[in-house]
């Protein structure tokens, strides 16, 4: 059996390990040389992912190809299966997800609840939806948009013309969202294999730094009721789109207790990685487990606590590794560097989990391990 993934990131060399376990080949098809999971794998295409010949050449080297990020466009994917090739998830999963209007539209069909929002044609529409559910509100890219890049916040009127113009107005599609008084952002990563058969992980709070993840606690401290609802959610969402594999739920909890679907990610999730050391079976295995159509695994923590902790670029400049034996020093972090060459400010370059019997110890030791990280 041989899996092909569309993509050669951190999140494809993590889900190449869990498929090397149930003995599988992994071919890796990315657009540049020496992507972190390619260096797994001497079963490497190294091509445009739309071009014609290298899509045919690599559908005729796997049984069964998933994605590691939600940009590769869904004709591709449609290209793919056109070859006979099953795909999960799937072009028609994956086009619900990747245009982020299409998205909030096919959740509020589904009677789950989102913030409000609204396609945005001109500056007209965006001062209406501004009058019609205040200030500040959200301009969001439809496509392209991660870690807070594709999203611009619009304080007044007066920054309406600004915003959209940075976003590529209007050349490149946007719409609007209301702005969420929130009191955490929660995530949920949901498995689902063709069969139906789906399981919840745990849920947990997520910490933005400069809008990307920088901190993930696992179980998140909240109310019996929020996880329910928030589980529950996650649940509905991914049945709804018909998902194969693993998703990521991000979800709002609010001031007044309630909690809002904010986006669904359709492949493994930042806010998962605690799993590989902290759940019985982690979100990359039963990843491979979904696609593959196999019993999913069991997803309860085998600890009472866990923290993660992304480890971001300092600096731009070649990667280096001369601070990661001062990082080991901290002897209950577990440290995954991910391959890349290069740092730059910002840029996952790897992530520490921590195991315990509390979210505080976990955290110190988490966040002690990377301040001595300098990548």
């Amino acid at each position: 059996m041989t899996v092909g993934i569309l993509g050669g990131g951190q999140l494809a060399r993590m889900s190449a390990y869990a498929a090397f376990r149930f003995g599988c080949r992994v071919a890796v098809f990315e657009r540049t040389a020496n992507s972190p999971a390619a260096q797994l794998t001497p079963m490497t295409l190294v091509a445009e992912w739309n071009d014609e010949r290298a899509l045919r050449q690599f559908a005729s080297m796997v049984d069964v190809v998933t994605l590691e990020n939600e940009f590769i466009d869904a004709s591709i994917l449609s290209r793919l299966e056109s070859f006979g090739k099953p795909v999960y998830p799937s072009s028609r999963t994956v086009a619900l997800i990747q245009d982020k209007f299409v998205q909030k539209t096919t959740l509020s069909q589904a009677g789950l609840p989102v913030a409000p929002f609204r396609h945005i044609v001109s500056a007209q529409d965006a001062e209406s939806f501004g009058q019609t559910f205040g200030y500040p509100f959200v301009f969001k890219a439809r496509q392209g948009g991660y870690d807070g890049y594709g999203n611009r916040t619009v304080q007044s009127a007066a920054d309406i013309s600004d915003a959209m113009t940075q976003l590529g107005f209007p050349n490149k599609d946007i719409y609007a969202e209301a702005f969420v008084d929130f009191t955490r952002e929660l995530a949920v990563m949901v498995a689902r294999n063709r069969l139906g058969e789906l399981k919840t992980y745990p849920v947990v709070e997520t910490v933005q730094e400069n809008h990307i993840c920088k901190i993930v606690k696992a179980p998140a401290g909240i109310s019996e009721h929020v996880r329910n609802t928030a589980s529950t959610l996650a649940k509905a969402a991914i049945e709804y789109i018909d998902g194969v594999g693993v998703f990521g739920v991000e979800l709002f909890e609010r001031r007044d207790g309630t909690v809002i679907i904010n986006e669904l990610a359709p492949r493994p999730h930042n806010s998962g990685h605690y799993t590989i050391e902290a759940t019985t079976t982690s979100q990359f295995e039963n990843h491979i487990r979904a696609i593959l159509t196999y019993p999913l695994g069991n997803t309860e923590m085998i600890v009472p606590a866990a923290v993660m902790v992304n480890v971001l670029g300092k600096r731009n400049a070649p990667l280096s590794l001369d601070t990661l034996h001062d990082a080991v020093e901290c002897r209950n972090a577990k440290i995954h560097i991910y391959g890349k060459a290069d740092s730059r400010i910002g840029r996952k370059l790897g992530h520490i989990t921590v195991i315990g019997r509390s979210i505080d110890a976990c955290l110190n030791e988490a966040l002690l391990a990377d301040s001595k990280l300098t990548l």
